[in-house]
């Protein structure tokens, strides 16, 4: 890839119309301030005190976020969040980015799944992290409504990226059921891009673009494997991943970058050497919004998986915070690091 393949690569994403769905949480931070801190008269236990509250969105919201900074010109969610507080915050945070959400399904039945991340003004220390997610089955109702409305969104859209998020079975958007009918809506529209990203279930993904970290690629393949797996390992994972879902695999790598069956050949983009401190939550996302946005322009999975590296370059140097990477940010990189790509 050169700075004129990638600039003119770019410059396609305005016309892009990529649908988000899955699991779309609050990232909720709390400032606290170690010196201010108190002692409850009631309890006698430390309260600590918030003296900044930061929303933004989380999960699925991390990714259209990113699409969003990359300059898609349309961004659709597809979800569902509760009819409360965290909802509201949520839904303004999406709007904030340009996000459409008008397919958003609001339910009195379901809260707005919501990681609140207290952090120290001091140093920087996130604390013990207080999660509120859905542990009951998605409703069948809501079940079939997300379904309608993938079938409905699907073909019009040049991608569709799905974040399972949420670990319980089908307790989240993502349910046995969606999978299923995302298999068969993948099968009869062949002009989209269908990408997928879980953190539990990335094995049970058919017909569709995945996209599992090393250890989840491994689990896929060997359900007992504990250990750090080599590169040999997942060149031979990846090449029956692809194999068993009839479509290409990503495997990230962390720091060694990304491992990419394109059906034809598996290769190995490196990673890109950064500077400490770095914070890789919500790499990942970035790097899916950077590779389906570059497949959807028409680039070769070899120079997505490219653009995906860098584009996590980026995000991980963003400390305390989901990052972005805006295409400026982009080009600035890649001639930096051209000659290791």
């Amino acid at each position: 890839m050169t700075s004129t393949t990638l600039k003119a690569l770019l410059s396609r994403f305005q016309d892009l119309n990529i649908l988000v769905i899955g699991d779309f949480f609050l990232d909720r931070y709390l400032m606290i301030d170690p010196e201010l801190a108190e002692k409850s008269l009631e309890t006698g236990l430390e309260a600590r005190q918030v003296v900044q509250i930061r929303n933004s969105p989380g999960a699925a919201g991390t990714v259209t976020s990113n699409l969003s900074a990359l300059g898609v010109g349309r961004v659709r969610a597809l979800g569902v969040i509760g009819k409360d507080g965290h909802g509201y915050d949520l839904k303004q945070g999406l709007e904030e980015t340009s996000v459409d959400t008008s397919r958003l399904i609001e339910s009195d039945r379901r809260f707005t799944p919501t990681y609140t991340k207290p952090i120290s003004s001091k140093s920087g220390k996130e604390l013990e992290r207080l999660d509120v997610k859905n542990r009951e089955v998605l409703p069948k109702d809501i079940e079939g409504r997300i379904i309608s409305e993938l079938t409905d969104l699907a073909p019009d859209s040049d991608g569709v990226i799905v974040l399972d998020q949420v670990q319980e079975q089908d307790c989240g958007v993502v349910t046995s059921r969606v999978r299923e009918a995302l298999a068969e809506i993948a099968m009869s529209s062949p002009n989209t891009i269908f990408f997928a990203d879980s953190r539990t279930r990335i094995g049970q993904f058919r017909q569709v673009i995945t996209k599992p970290n090393a250890h989840e690629a491994v689990r896929a393949e060997y359900p007992d494997f504990e250990k750090t797996p080599e590169l040999p390992l997942l060149e031979s994972c990846i090449r029956s991943f692809s194999k068993r879902i009839s479509r290409p695999v990503y495997i990230t790598l962390g720091a060694e970058g990304i491992l990419c069956d394109d059906l034809e050949s598996v290769h190995h983009i490196p990673g890109i050497p950064v500077s400490e401190p770095i914070d890789v939550v919500g790499a990942g996302d970035s790097t899916s919004a950077a590779i389906v946005s570059a497949l959807c322009a028409g680039a070769s999975y070899l120079n997505a998986g490219m653009l995906g590296v860098l584009v996590s370059s980026i995000t991980i140097q963003q400390l305390g915070t989901t990052g972005t990477a805006k295409p400026e940010e982009i080009m600035a990189r890649f001639i930096e690091v051209e000659h290791l790509l």
